[in-house]
């Protein structure tokens, strides 16, 4: 294993630039169009809009035309390779599992992970971008220690990363964190857009601190 990344996709290159991917998680995907709107204002550049959502096809269309091309759309909780080829045929342009369920992609795939072994697997298997899930009982002194002997490895921290820890996972090494729940809040289910635009704008600031 070699100790220098290899080269990025466009899609994947985009989402490390940005350094976190926003994950749409709601009984229904009414709300996403204006969760949407407002987290790209914030200058969030990646969206995962989980199947688990009713009507998450469907959003992940309508937020491809909706939204500039700069910005990413992707399908989560991808556990099927029927789901996969239902997402892509959507516009989705990355996958995203919460384990390493899937085949190769005719898109960027990023399969959930947690331990070495895990990991290094789906890093042989040619993942680009790894999600560690759940990553906030791990905490970022594990990410740290991991890139260790996995240095080449790129890292994306998922579930139950509150706000005030982007920065430490950022400087434990992440390349990108996913963030749900403490970011979108209820803005998905009537909540307030204006405190969601201050969350956002928090969570970019944040990955820009660690990184400075």
């Amino acid at each position: 294993m070699t100790d220098h990344p290899a080269p990025l996709d466009p899609v994947s290159a985009a989402i490390v630039e940005g350094g976190l991917v926003a994950i749409l998680r709601a009984p229904t995907s009414d709300g996403f169009a204006a969760v949407a709107d407002v987290l790209v204002a914030a200058g969030v550049t990646a969206l995962e809009v989980t199947l688990t959502s009713h009507g998450a096809l469907e959003a992940i269309g309508g937020l491809s035309r909706q939204l500039p091309e700069t910005i990413k759309i992707g399908a989560g909780t991808v556990l099927t390779e029927d789901e996969a080829k239902a997402a892509v045929d959507a516009g989705a342009d990355f996958l995203v599992s919460p384990a390493h369920t899937l085949g190769a992609q005719p898109v960027p795939y990023y399969p959930g992970t947690f331990s070495p072994t895990e990991v290094y697997r789906a890093h042989t298997a040619g993942a680009p971008l790894i999600k560690l899930f759940p990553a906030a009982g791990l905490g970022p002194g594990y990410l740290k220690d991991l890139r260790g002997p996995l240095p080449a490895v790129r890292i994306m921290p998922t579930g139950g990363i509150g706000l005030d820890d982007i920065s430490k996972w950022i400087a434990a090494g992440a390349v990108a964190v996913g963030l749900g729940g403490p970011l979108i809040g209820d803005a998905a289910t009537g909540g307030s857009l204006k405190a969601l635009a201050t969350r956002a704008r928090h969570a970019v600031d944040a990955v820009a601190f660690a990184r400075s």
